[in-house]
């Protein structure tokens, strides 16, 4: 369990804001107690550090709701790289710093399901689009990936440790809003 909010469990989770602030606030919903992120102009992430052995556990799962999605952008140039919902997995490059390297999960605007592409800012993480578009807006969607699969199909390599889990909604770049939910992630063996 890397976000067990249903229980009211926020333990480890901290917040790294970039561009002004989300506000990251757990809340009850119908939906049980989820993490509600509320940005205007803003890109801050709510993250946990914690090791995921994917030899065990290879698949992210989560479940999340947006209000509505962000329409209009590019969002594979700096200028439209917002997204209503984010996940992040994260692979730490230790004392290289730089070599820290991520997948991101989105919520795309208009980009198909399934598409991918390197992040606009730096080509050590990945985008891939899980959500589209406004038709699944306002209802709850559950999620699951094998990360590991992943990784190697997009960065080549079989990477055997995540190093951490992080959730964004951003708005920054296009100076819009956004409102997003995000229930309990965890990992399991299969998806």
């Amino acid at each position: 369990m890397v976000g067990h909010f249903s229980a009211g469990d926020v333990l480890g989770w901290t917040e790294k804001v970039f561009s002004n602030r989300t506000l990251y606030t757990l809340i009850p919903s119908d939906h049980g107690k989820v993490i509600r992120a509320d940005s205007t102009a803003s890109a801050s992430t709510y993250y946990r550090d914690i090791r995921i052995d994917l030899n065990k556990t290879p698949c992210l799962n989560w479940s999340w709701n947006v209000d509505h999605a962000l329409e209009g952008l590019d969002e594979t140039t700096k200028a439209g790289d917002d997204f209503a919902a984010r996940i992040y997995v994260v692979f730490s490059g230790g004392i290289a710093f730089w070599k820290t390297r991520a997948l991101n999960y989105v919520w795309s605007g208009q980009k198909p399901i399934g598409t991918s592409w390197p992040n606009a800012f730096t080509k050590n993480s990945i985008n891939i689009v899980v959500q589209s578009g406004q038709k699944r807006t306002k209802e709850w969607v559950q999620e699951s990936r094998n990360v590991r699969d992943d990784f190697l199909k997009l960065m080549g390599e079989d990477m055997k440790i995540a190093d951490g889990v992080a959730i964004m909604t951003d708005t920054d770049n296009s100076k819009g809003a956004a409102t997003a939910y995000f229930g309990d992630i965890y990992f399991s063996k299969s998806c």
